[in-house]
């Protein structure tokens, strides 16, 4: 069979036919899953990768099956490639975190999909759609045995390498002990965690160049694995990235282990400088009374920090974006990816929102962690969305990424340096492609206050015009503790 894996992408990111790729390559890295599953697929089958980011699909290609693996702001796109093909008559399987979360809307748009890991699945399925035969929804009964998992098949995308900040991602392990009501991830592996046996990695990496990417969801799960792992990698000269909790910088021993196997740079999941919010999310190990001891600790070791932030948490008024932009100056973060707090279909947290009636809007294609969909607690949603945009747009102006590029480059050294100086530039660019500006919606709170304030003593002063003065003041300060929350 001919075989077409799909990655699909959002308009604002899709390659028009005859248009440029967007100049935004140090987002993206390997699409390990579809090359993944291409190295799952019987030798017999021909197999081309298609990255709707990258380059234009042919909705006309020749193809015997086609497979789309997509999160849930991908959904309407996938839906849209899938009704195209079966228009044709070509069979279609989705896989990947949305169709497993939500494998019967899945189900309406595809003729078969493939609920959690491949390994085991998908031979499966190929099979039965070489005999037209195809089984609608496809589980297996127990998580593969990663020792079994091939290497992916890289190759495919040489043909777009220049767009990619690199082909080669690596995994060491699947899933997250952890639990948070808001991760796809905890949903999709149920809060488990395994790893690769280490001589498997190391296998694996001898085909790998010097930079490339760790994708693991978080590379110190397993902290006794990760350290026997740096320790066998620190003789390669090897130079990469990858995300993990911030409580690496509470093992001194694990933190050095890293480095010296070559880790130059962390996405760590910050998420809220507000207890109180970690713990409505069950991820009060966080601790944000020690984020800046911690993340000084990770930065002496000479490891940059991009860290992932949300606003929209219930405990979020008004001024967190004031003081979620003070937090990230004064801890000298390296780089950001802020996140609206969005409820993924599938996660605890989407089921938390559905129930109390605040999601106010079911369009997958704006669950992307950019729109605000639903009703926060302290604040309106438009406060929330211009709240957000604003953030990240004083973030990523542009005075303030010189700074902080100047200062990597004495803390960190150049390499960190010049990766940062790119992340930096390509999230501005983005910005600035998308109209990004906001408003900081918290002065125009006060201003309000403020009017209220002088209102109700203009009201005061005409009704009562001989009251008594402390009642008056003591009247006014009520209302301006009133307003101020």
């Amino acid at each position: 069979m001919k075989i077409l894996l799909i990655l699909p992408a959002v308009e604002k990111n899709r390659v028009a036919p005859d248009g440029e790729v967007p100049d935004r390559a140090v987002l993206r890295f390997s699409v390990l899953g579809l090359t993944t599953l291409a190295a799952l697929t019987p030798p017999e089958h021909d197999v081309v990768l298609v990255d709707e980011n990258v380059e234009t699909l042919d909705l006309e290609a020749p193809a015997d099956l086609v497979g789309i693996s997509f999160m849930t702001g991908l959904a309407p796109r996938a839906y849209e490639l899938a009704a195209e093909f079966r228009r044709r008559g070509v069979p279609t399987v989705a896989g990947g975190f949305h169709p497993t979360l939500n494998p019967q809307e899945a189900l309406e748009h595809f003729d078969a999909v493939v609920v959690g890991e491949a390994e085991g699945l998908w031979p499966k399925a190929l099979q039965d759609a070489q005999a037209g035969r195809l089984q609608g929804l496809y589980r297996s009964s127990c998580r593969p045995d990663l020792a079994q998992t091939p290497v992916p098949r890289r190759g495919l995308l040489e043909r777009n390498a220049e767009h990619y900040v690199t082909t080669h991602a690596v995994q060491t392990g699947r899933g997250c002990p952890h639990a948070c009501r808001f991760c796809s991830i905890a949903a999709f592996f149920e809060g488990t965690h395994r790893s690769r046996p280490v001589e498997s990695v190391l296998a694996e990496l001898e085909g790998v160049p010097e930079r490339f990417m760790f994708v693991d969801d978080n590379i110190i799960s397993d902290p006794d694995y990760a350290k026997r792992l740096f320790r066998a990698m620190a003789p390669l000269g090897k130079r990469w990235i990858s995300q993990c909790s911030i409580k690496i910088a509470d093992d001194p021993e694990l933190l050095d282990l890293a480095y010296r196997a070559g880790c130059r740079g962390l996405f760590i999941g910050i998420e809220t400088t507000s207890q109180a919010n970690l713990a409505a999310m069950d991820k009060g190990f966080n601790d944000p009374a020690g984020y800046r001891e911690r993340i000084a600790r990770i930065h002496e070791a000479g490891i940059g920090i991009q860290a992932g932030i949300i606003v929209g948490l219930d405990s979020d008024d008004v001024s967190v974006f004031e003081r979620t932009f003070r937090f990230l100056q004064e801890a000298r973060i390296d780089a950001l990816q802020l996140a609206i707090l969005t409820p993924q279909p599938g996660t605890p947290l989407h089921e938390d929102f559905k129930k109390a009636g605040r999601i106010l809007d079911f369009d997958w294609a704006k669950y992307d962690y950019r729109h605000a969909v639903i009703e926060p607690a302290r604040m309106t949603s438009e406060e929330l969305q211009e709240g957000a945009d604003w953030l990240y747009a004083q973030y990523y102006r542009l005075d303030r990424i010189l700074l902080r590029v100047l200062r990597q480059l004495f803390t960190l050294g150049p390499v960190v340096a010049f990766f940062s100086w790119k992340l930096n530039r390509t999230y501005r660019y983005d910005n600035i492609r998308e109209g990004v500006v906001g408003r900081n919606p918290a002065p125009a709170r006060r201003r309000l206050a403020e009017r209220a304030a002088k209102s109700l003593d203009s009201l005061l002063k005409r009704m009562a015009p001989t009251a008594n003065l402390s009642a008056v003041g003591a009247m006014r300060e009520e209302n301006s503790s009133a307003s101020a929350h």
